[in-house]
């Protein structure tokens, strides 16, 4: 079982966990373990609640399908337990992501004392850079 927060928690029934090769580096033993995890987890079909799904299947994150699965593949540690439990401690944290509403964003404009010392800032800066110029000589 997967506790999401102190009332929401996922059933280890709803994870299928399959553990597969790893790929990459490790000698003659990667060849022969089976100790990355390949873990499913079917968002639509799931206990959890009608809000979380739907924020779960409108994030652009590409560890989740079309048909609303979450597949994630763990293969960091040597040991399946290990790779077992990143895999799960990373889906509790993709669905404790939208657990938070996120606060919404409250447009503000500058202050008019702030837009007239940016303007005095320009111009003195113009002038600045005008006073670099060359000097023509009226000889």
């Amino acid at each position: 079982m997967l506790k999401i927060s102190n009332t929401i928690t996922i059933p280890a029934s709803e994870v299928e966990i399959t553990a597969i090769r790893a790929q990459g580096a490790g000698g003659q033993n990667v060849n022969k373990v089976s100790s990355a995890i390949h873990l499913r987890f079917d968002i639509r079909a799931s206990s959890l609640p009608e809000i979380y799904k739907d924020r779960l299947l409108k994030l652009h994150d590409k560890r989740i399908t079309r048909d609303g699965v979450i597949v994630i593949k763990a293969q960091r540690y040597r040991t399946r337990e290990k790779n077992r439990d990143e895999a799960l401690a990373r889906l509790e944290e993709l669905v404790k992501s939208v657990a938070r509403v996120p606060r919404k964003r409250v447009p503000t404009q500058p202050s008019g004392s702030a837009k007239k010392r940016r303007l005095d800032e320009k111009s003195k800066r113009g002038k600045v850079k005008a006073l670099r110029g060359k000097i023509t000589g009226s000889d």
